[in-house]
């Protein structure tokens, strides 16, 4: 049986819709899309969304009413409560999470206005040093990594303490920003102290670090379990007198047995996996200290922009050059699969992670494996092992002691092992979106093309393809962001912004939710707010995409998303084409719903609030009076328009014209005046 390919289709079209998705309307709040349904009122076809609410109610919206809607990220596996119509609970929980999040946008510029009053050292450029590291880096930076590296830098030069976060997938270089800074700083004579969450990146850090600053005077120490006892002595007494430089470690670093002469800068990798206890010690030495968190969780782009400028954060998001995607097959279990991908993987002198989510069952899976493959050699990691156990096979994996990790999930963050660039999954249908795409992350990490094998039962419940097919289809590199809305984001940001607001994400959505704090954040600074503008479109138009012509409910509800979502009229225009070339020459109510897209995004343009019709004319509404127009231009048109103050706007003749001739008439009118 061969495995088939993951095509890219489905998810890495945004803006597609399918039947079963959660949407939120903003007034009545969660609702779950069921399909399309056409109606016709008053002689006019139109295409309504059926969307389920809590109980039986049910809400048909018009189709272009969709660019009103939001995304909830819950799947049928972990569905978000549905909201009740008319019953205001969701105007409630909006509430209360505005409230909330008016306070932690106060404690944040109280934190930010603190920190910037907060005496800390300048770490000024150092011309004849700073391009000495530059050297052994073997690439060009991408332009998210320089960015990234003039923000720290720029952070380091000022003279209070740094506070930053980088985010970006995993492998993306954010270690590379890190050991610059670390370069800058030492260049000054002041100390960097690298805590990391795991013995083996303790290790591979030290590694990487060794490697670049060969050949430069700078002094490196690794203090982590594996340390000898007569280094680690040395390392502490260093780190007292000064004359070591650098210390990458685990929390060993956080004991009070460690001192620094002069610690200039802390960097934190995965906070988040440090304990409570161990947080509140990291805050105890970064009082004064510039520090620098990595994170291997990309931030989604909604909360990025609410955020920045209230948080000091750099987002990576392009892979680094000669990166390959990774290829990655959904197969049903099966036996010569799983030996040719290992053989294949061993012939080409790499390594293999083999995953096997059941403690309980993993010894015989060993067993398993072994007759099944018999030429390799294969170590077993998984949570029920003391943790030195579990560092100390990953460590001979990783140093090429054994061919395969056999292990649980728990390989599913931190382990950079270089030549593993296969991994096979067993029943990827259990595991969630956001794990499937971490444990991918594990290989792929070099110029060579990685392989991952999602194996699964021979039949699949409807929610478990849709996930499988979704990580199948984001196989381009940092597509984590496509993944914006799902658990991996939201687990992250109940690390970027504590347990009570990742609740609140979790009820109202993550872009709901960012929406809010930009709000509070822009109330706070005193900023106007930035309204969305959505027109009320109502003309009696016969618009929408014929079943006859699009035949599948998926195809029409894809489409219907992405026009709601096209931001340009080119945009539009590519739709169009791509339509015709699908299904042939547009049909007059595909037309007319193409038409009445650009007449949206056109009127949006102008800052209109409404475009409405009635017995002879069509209204065009717009915030305030005074109108600023082309007054010769519009008298020469070939209709009728007449400007009206209250309300303010125009109202244009219908005398002459076709319902199909309205968009394209209000086209020509709205053109003539200022966009807003």
């Amino acid at each position: 049986v061969r495995a088939r390919l993951g095509v890219g289709e489905g998810l890495t079209d945004p803006g597609a819709l399918s039947p079963g998705d959660f949407l939120i309307h903003p007034d009545h709040g969660v609702g779950q899309y069921l399909g399309l349904e056409t109606r016709e009122v008053l002689g006019v076809r139109r295409d309504y969304l059926v969307l389920r609410y809590k109980g039986e109610g049910k809400l048909y919206l018009p189709v272009e009413q969709l660019p009103l809607l939001r995304r909830h990220p819950g799947t049928t596996d972990d569905p978000p409560e549905l909201s009740s119509l008319g019953k205001g609970e969701w105007q409630r929980l909006k509430e209360k999470a505005r409230k909330d999040v008016e306070e932690l946008a106060a404690r944040l510029l109280i934190l930010q206005a603190k920190r910037k009053a907060t005496p800390g050292r300048a770490f000024p450029p150092l011309p004849e040093w700073d391009p000495l590291i530059e050297r052994g880096f073997p690439h060009e930076l991408t332009p998210d990594q320089k960015q990234a590296l003039e923000e720290v830098l720029r952070d380091l030069e000022a003279p209070f303490p740094m506070d930053r976060l980088i985010s970006g997938d995993v492998g993306f270089g954010k270690t590379e920003i890190a050991l610059r800074a670390a370069h800058r700083v030492v260049g000054h004579g002041a100390q960097v102290a690298f805590l990391v969450p795991t013995t083996l990146l303790a290790e591979q850090h030290g590694k990487t670090f060794r490697e670049r600053f060969a050949g430069l005077p700078v002094r490196i120490g690794v203090l982590s379990r594996f340390t000898p006892e007569k280094e680690e002595k040395s390392i502490l007494e260093g780190l007292e007198k000064g004359t070591l430089d650098i210390v990458i470690g685990t929390h060993r670093l956080l004991q009070p047995d460690v001192r620094f002469k002069d610690l200039g800068l802390l960097i934190v990798d995965e906070e988040h996996r440090f304990g409570v206890a161990q947080k509140e010690r990291i805050r105890e030495l970064k009082a004064e200290v510039d520090t620098l968190y990595l994170s291997a969780t990309p931030i989604p782009r909604t909360l990025y922009s609410a955020l920045v400028g209230l948080k000091d954060l750099s987002s990576i998001k392009t892979p680094p050059p000669g990166r390959k995607p990774i290829r990655t097959f959904l197969a049903p279990f099966d036996p010569l699969l799983v030996r040719e991908a290992i053989l294949f993987e061993l012939e080409r002198g790499g390594k293999v992670f083999y995953v096997h989510d059941r403690v309980a069952s993993i010894e015989a899976r060993r067993r398993y494996l072994e007759n099944l493959v018999p030429e390799t050699r294969i170590g077993v990691v998984h949570g029920q092992m003391p943790e030195g156990l579990v560092e100390e096979t990953m460590l001979l994996f990783a140093e090429g002691a054994y061919d395969v990790l056999l292990a649980t999930t728990i390989i599913e963050s931190g382990l950079d092992v270089g030549e593993a660039n296969t991994i096979l999954i067993e029943r990827a249908d259990r595991l969630g979106l956001a794990t499937l795409y971490q444990l991918r992350g594990r290989v792929g990490r070099r110029e060579q093309e990685a392989y991952a094998y999602l194996f699964h039962p021979p039949r699949l419940t409807e929610a478990a393809e849709k996930r499988l097919n979704a990580i199948a289809d984001l196989s381009d590199l940092g597509s984590g962001h496509l993944l914006a809305e799902k658990d991996m984001e939201i687990r992250g940001v109940g690390n970027l912004l504590g347990p009570e607001q990742h609740g609140h994400i979790r009820a109202l959505s993550l872009e709901v939710y960012s929406e809010l704090l930009e709000e509070a954040i822009r109330k706070l600074k005193g900023e106007a707010k930035e309204e969305r503008r959505h027109v009320t479109l109502d003309l009696g138009v016969s618009a929408r995409l014929p079943a006859e012509y699009v035949p599948s409910l998926e195809g029409r509800s894809r489409y219907y998303g992405r026009l709601a979502e096209a931001r340009s009229l080119a945009e539009v225009s590519r739709i169009a084409r791509e339509l015709k070339d699908r299904y042939g020459p547009l049909p007059e109510e595909a037309e007319n719903f193409l038409a009445l897209a650009r007449l949206r995004l056109v009127a949006e343009r102008k800052g209109v609030v409404s475009i409405t019709e009635d017995l002879a004319h069509l209204q065009v509404i717009f915030p305030r009076w005074p109108l600023d127009y082309d007054a010769k231009a519009l008298r020469q048109l070939p209709f009728r328009v007449e400007l009206t103050q209250y309300p303010p706007g125009f109202r244009l003749e219908k005398k002459g014209l076709k319902p199909r001739d309205y968009p394209e008439a209000l086209l020509q009118a709205l053109y003539l005046f200022a966009d807003a």
